[in-house]
């Protein structure tokens, strides 16, 4: 090629520079060399380490939920009469936000709570007075049991002297019986002793008088004896009747008492049912006043203005708490479920704070963040992933101050060092990533999924 070059300048009587400049014909080629050295570094490259990861996005939020953006909403239907803060205004907990008035009807009565309270006084008097119904009543009843039982001691110790009195009758008739029959006797011999003629008419006339007199006696005894019967029979009824007239009292009295109870217990019923209406009267009238839960700062106000009306649940504000514990919610796509793990460790970007990241070298990554995960759950969010919770590692740098829940949030999970050659080949087929799964014992098992 040198020789033809010569030739033809020569015979052209030119000196032709371009051929110099095309072809290196005069200079050695150091193809080979830069060939080995870059395959040299190719093979050092990918026997590299290499980390499998997976990536995630989220936002920052709070560990618990009292810590995280909270409605402020009224319980009570109502009309807005002053507004104590604005947007943007810190409040301490117990501070008013908002002050509502009733609307209602049955609620604008200025005094309602000390008319309730009247009406309760009303009651427990009305109540009290029932229980001493019932006292009295039941002293009258212990009265007349007293009375029932002295009338009663009364007759019966009049019934047993009229049967001491029957037994005297009885005897009396006896003897008078007696009497009689002599009188008889003696009577029917004078008799025929006077038809003979052997007593006179006088005589006869006597034992005839004497007859006359025994009989008289024998009917007056047998007339007293009846009379003691009688009043036997008619002590006995009088025992009977109080017995009887005191039970009719005191049944009556009894009576008196079960209404009286069921006065009492529909009383008690009206003190109760009145004691709850005042007690939520109370409650509701500070429920009037919108007071902050806990510290925090007043956000996203969706009621403005004076006189505007609030139903029964409305939200007024929102409050968004100074202090809480920082955590990320990431999403992690269905697929990559099966990769995650309780207390795996991600590797995070927040927004607003610079960061380089090696998403296979995390070591050589900065200006990262590391969480560590506490609860996946196992339900699917609105956006179609599921939702998976992580926390600063205690054993890794602290996240920022600043942040601000909300943030933006870039997660890289964290697999199975690999080699770059292994990764790109998985990564062509299309096959899984290999990871660490931790046992209950704290130990890794390697799992292939």
């Amino acid at each position: 090629m040198r020789n033809l070059l010569n030739s033809i300048r020569k015979e052209s009587g030119y000196d032709l520079k371009s051929p110099q400049q095309i072809y290196r014909v005069d200079k050695e080629s150091n193809i080979r060399k830069w060939f080995w050295i870059i395959a040299l570094i190719l093979a050092v490259v990918l026997l590299m380490p290499w980390t499998q990861n997976i990536q995630v996005s989220g936002t920052v939020t709070t560990l618990y939920q009292d810590q995280r953006p909270q409605q402020l909403n009224s319980i009570i239907p109502g009309r807005i009469i002053k507004w104590w803060v604005k947007e943007g205004d810190f409040v301490r907990k117990g501070d008013t936000i908002v002050q509502l008035a009733d609307i209602k009807d049955d609620y604008l009565d200025p005094q309602l709570i000390v008319r309730t309270e009247e009406q309760l006084d009303a009651k427990q008097q009305k109540a009290s007075f029932y229980q001493e119904k019932i006292a009295a009543t039941k002293n009258q009843i212990q009265a007349m049991e007293s009375s029932r039982d002295l009338k009663l001691n009364a007759l019966d110790n009049k019934l047993q002297q009229i049967r001491r009195k029957m037994l005297s009758d009885s005897a009396d008739v006896v003897s008078a019986q007696v009497d009689y029959d002599v009188a008889l006797q003696q009577l029917n011999r004078a008799k025929k002793m006077h038809v003979e003629g052997i007593i006179s008419l006088v005589e006869y006339e006597k034992r005839t008088q004497q007859f006359n007199k025994s009989l008289a006696s024998y009917t007056s005894s047998q007339q007293k004896f009846q009379n003691s019967k009688q009043d036997l029979v008619i002590c006995s009824i009088d025992m009977n009747s109080t017995r009887q007239d005191a039970a009719d009292k005191i049944f009556k009295a009894l009576g008196e008492i079960a209404s009286a109870q069921s006065e009492l217990a529909s009383t008690r019923g009206d003190v109760s049912k009145n004691k709850n209406q005042l007690a939520n009267y109370v409650v509701r009238g500070s429920q009037r006043w919108l007071i902050a839960p806990q510290n925090g700062q007043v956000i996203n106000a969706k009621k403005s203005g004076i006189n505007e009306m609030v139903k029964e649940g409305d939200m007024i504000a929102e409050i968004v708490p100074t202090t809480f514990n920082y955590a990320a919610e990431l999403f992690v796509s269905p697929k990559d479920l099966v990769l995650v793990n309780k207390g795996q460790q991600v590797t995070m970007v927040f927004d607003g704070f610079p960061a380089t990241v090696f998403s296979g070298w995390p070591r050589a990554s900065y200006g990262t963040f590391v969480g560590q995960i506490i609860a996946v759950e196992t339900n699917m969010s609105d956006n179609g992933k599921f939702r998976v919770l992580v926390t600063q590692d205690s054993s890794a740098r602290k996240w920022p101050t600043q942040l601000k829940i909300g943030t933006g949030v870039q997660g890289f999970g964290l697999l199975k060092n690999v080699p770059i050659w292994f990764e790109i080949w998985r990564q062509i087929n299309g096959f899984p990533p290999e990871f660490y799964k931790p046992t209950s014992s704290g130990k890794s098992e390697k799992q292939l999924k």
